[in-house]
This record gives C-alpha cells, sequence and structure tokens, in this order.
C-alpha cells in the first residue's frame, strides 16, 4: 500500500471489519474467533429486551387493576407474575451473558432495555410516539452498532487461578484503594452532613458497581467452564466473589432506591446508566485488562460508540414526563394577594380531595 505493510493492512482490516481474508458476516475465521463473543452480545441484547418487556406488562397489569371497581392485591394477577417471570429469566439471562463477553461489551446493552420501553409502551400502554423517542433510539442502536463492532475481543478462559491472580495484581490493589477512599468520604458527606444530592447517590452505586460486575463475570465465566467439564467450584475464590457480588449488590440497591425514591426518573434513569456503565467498563479495564491489546482507532471508536449510547439514553429519557395520578385542586381564583396560579393542596389528614385545612388548626400551628 505504500503506507501499511501488507500485514499491517491485514490486522487494520481485521480491527475494522473491513475487506480482506476471514472478515466480514459470519465468515469462517471471523465467526470461529468471535462466536462465543457474539453468543455473548445476542444473549445480553435479548435479555435487556426481555427485561423492558417484563416491566411494561407489570405496569399494564397495576393500570389493569388500577381500573377495576374493587381493586385487588397486584400479586394475586396473573399478568403481574408473568411479567415477575420474564424479569427473572432476562437477569438470569444478562448474567450468564457475562461468561461469554467482555464486561465492557455487555453493560453498555443495558441501553436496549431503556430503548425497548420506550417503543414497547406504545404497544402496551398506547403512549404515543415522540420525536425524542425516534432520535435516541436511532442515536443508541447507532451507538450499540459501533459499540459491538469495536468491543476488545478477550478469548481467555477466566479460571479461578486467574481470577485469583487479578485480584492481588498491583493496578487492582491500586484501584481498590482509591475507590474506597472515594467511597468512603461520598459516604462521609451522606452519613455525617446528610447530603442527599443525585450524584452523591449515584456516585456510590457506580462505585459498588463495579465489584459487582467483576464479581459477577468472574463467578459466570467459572460457571461455564464447570458446565464444560472443567471444574471451578471448588476453588475458595469462586465462594469470596459470591459474597462480594451479593454484598455489593444489596448496597447498590439501598442507593438506587434511595435516589429513585428523592428524584424523578427521568433524572436518574440516564445519569445512573452513564455513572453504572462507565465504572464498570473502567473495571474491566483494569481488572480483566480487556482493552490491554486493542488498537487506538478501536478504542476510540468504542468510546465514540458509548457516547451517543449515552446521549440516546438522555433524550429518550428526559422526553418523558412523570405520570401522576390526577390530584384535584382547588384555584384561589381572583381573590385579593393571591397568584392565579396559586393551589392549594387537599388535606393530608382527611379521606376526601377538596377539603382544606381547618382555619382554627393552621393558627394554633403558628402560635
Amino acid at each position: 500500500m505504500g503506507i501499511l505493510s501488507v500485514s499491517e493492512w491485514a490486522s487494520w482490516n481485521a480491527s475494522f471489519g473491513g475487506p480482506g481474508t476471514g472478515s466480514g458476516s459470519l465468515s469462517g475465521p471471523w465467526y470461529s474467533t468471535h462466536k462465543t463473543q457474539l453468543f455473548g452480545v445476542l444473549l445480553a441484547a435479548a435479555s435487556n429486551f426481555l427485561i423492558s418487556v417484563s416491566l411494561n406488562i407489570q405496569k399494564w397489569a397495576h393500570l389493569r387493576l388500577a381500573c377495576q371497581t374493587d381493586p385487588k392485591p397486584y400479586y394475586t394477577s396473573k399478568l403481574w407474575w408473568c411479567g415477575i417471570t420474564l424479569l427473572g429469566l432476562g437477569e438470569v439471562g444478562n448474567f450468564t451473558a457475562y461468561g461469554f463477553a467482555p464486561i465492557a461489551l455487555v453493560t453498555p446493552l443495558g441501553c436496549v432495555s431503556v430503548i425497548g420501553s420506550a417503543f414497547i409502551s406504545v404497544l402496551f400502554l398506547k403512549k404515543t410516539m415522540r420525536a425524542a423517542d425516534i432520535l435516541g433510539g436511532t442515536l443508541a442502536v447507532t451507538g450499540t452498532y459501533l459499540l459491538v463492532t469495536f468491543a476488545p475481543n478477550v478469548p481467555q478462559e477466566l479460571t479461578a487461578r486467574r481470577v485469583q491472580n487479578y485480584l492481588v495484581s498491583w493496578p487492582f490493589l491500586v484501584y481498590s484503594i482509591l475507590e474506597i477512599i472515594i467511597f468512603c468520604i461520598l459516604l462521609y458527606f451522606y452519613k455525617r452532613k446528610a447530603v442527599k444530592h443525585i450524584v452523591v447517590l449515584l456516585m456510590m452505586v457506580a462505585l459498588l458497581a463495579s465489584l459487582t460486575v467483576i464479581a459477577v463475570k468472574a463467578v459466570a465465566s467459572m460457571i461455564t467452564l464447570s458446565a464444560k467439564g472443567k471444574m471451578q467450584l471448588t476453588y475458595p475464590v469462586f465462594y469470596i466473589m459470591i459474597v462480594l457480588m451479593v454484598t455489593s449488590c444489596a448496597f447498590q440497591v439501598k442507593f438506587l432506591n434511595q435516589a429513585m425514591h428523592l428524584y424523578e426518573t427521568t433524572a436518574v434513569v440516564p445519569i445512573n446508566f452513564v455513572f453504572f456503565t462507565t465504572s464498570a467498563i473502567i473495571s474491566g479495564v483494569i481488572f480483566y485488562r480487556e482493552f490491554q491489546s486493542a488498537a487506538l482507532p478501536s478504542v476510540f471508536m468504542f468510546l465514540f460508540g458509548c457516547l451517543l449510547s449515552f446521549l440516546g439514553v438522555f433524550v429518550i429519557a428526559r422526553s418523558k414526563k412523570e405520570e401522576h395520578l390526577q390530584i384535584h385542586f382547588i384555584d384561589y381564583g381572583r381573590i385579593p394577594g393571591k397568584k392565579l396560579t396559586g393551589k392549594i393542596q387537599p388535606d393530608s389528614h382527611s379521606s376526601c380531595y377538596g377539603t382544606l385545612n381547618n382555619e382554627d388548626d393552621s393558627v394554633k400551628n403558628q402560635s
């Protein structure tokens, strides 16, 4: 070529999926090299889509129960249990995908759930399709394509001994120390200073999530190897990783629920997706060394795909308005000294809407 040698040009084509020997969709050499990773990608995408279907089915069940004259508990609905079953299958599939594909590839595919929820809600819940949904979906799909195309290919067997070596490696030890220090600082502000800012809460979720995905991938990979006949479940590190996975996941859910309670879903979903994905990719790079042999152009395109996915999720989530029950207010009208937009909330202690707080009680409270 004059600029690149034949071997370098072949390597470039192999990295970017360009024309050349053994490249192209499902060609012999390419498929044999990437088939395990491809299976993990398809499994993760299908699992996240299944999760979005399950969440919409559960919401549909709640809406149907709310419309009944004599509402029953949600757990008596067969439709709701169908959604829970699909949710469990989706989470199991996501867990299994970590045993076949890198963390840097499986975690960003969580955007499939956001895309799926946006479009499935149009069918299940009869919502209108917005231009923002189409734009966000297009950005996310384009980003997902770039992620899959330029993700690192790590064809290594993640045995128990390899996980042990990674646990005591100096990059992970330095990373763990920094993560513990940052988490303790955030926890200090959360507990002592009562700082409940969304960034503080979701940063703690992301730091815990990095440990969760490390443990999940280790456990899933060791179970996968054991199922293939290479027993890994007799090593103590397998059970150490299970304890780490369960513990970090439990505290992660605690702080995430706190954020969902204090802030709107439209703010929590995109920020949590960005923080979670970023921390997971960093942990995969440091612990499993997933980008160790990746070419610089591939890394750049992968990061660009992440950016497009982040933008797509932000566009979809931010275009959704929080749905509230219709609450009846009493308008001040043209009362002197009151704005036309002023509202009086119904009495929280009354069982009926449209009642005002007792004036005598308010006077007593002021005195």
